[in-house]
């Protein structure tokens, strides 16, 4: 694939950013700096570096958000507030062999998507 300065500053902005952003987050973040680049352009990009497997693509119910990684790895995503954190998770063997023998698949690769909020901060002593 060609590095063109439009992919360029579309993943530098992506890895700098550590974020998860919607196409109009980032149309909007280049242009605030001064880059200039249209609509277009930022989606023709964001498909091409995500059908090379540069880049991850999460589809969502209120569209698709891109992020900097494109290593297998699982998201946790905040209820309340709808952010999403990369985890880096490795499950148990014996849990991967219960699901293999229960779906008569064998597991190659996977990925979770986890859902909850914050916990309030514990004083100090409170226990749990």
């Amino acid at each position: 694939m060609r590095l063109s300065r439009q992919r360029r500053m579309v993943l530098d902005l992506l890895w700098a950013e550590k974020s998860h952003l919607s196409a109009r987050d980032i149309f909007e973040k280049l242009n605030n700096l001064g880059r200039n680049i249209g609509h277009t352009s930022v989606y023709q990009n964001l498909e091409a570096l995500q059908t090379a497997g540069v880049i991850e693509c999460l589809d969502r119910a209120n569209g698709r958000l891109y992020g900097y990684r494109s290593d297998p790895h699982s998201h946790l995503t905040c209820s309340a507030t709808g952010a999403i954190e990369d985890l880096d998770v490795i499950l148990p063997q014996e849990l991967l062999d219960q699901i293999e023998r229960h779906t008569g698949f064998t597991i190659e690769t996977y990925t979770l998507h986890l859902t909850g909020h914050r916990r309030a901060l514990e004083k100090p002593g409170q226990v749990r």
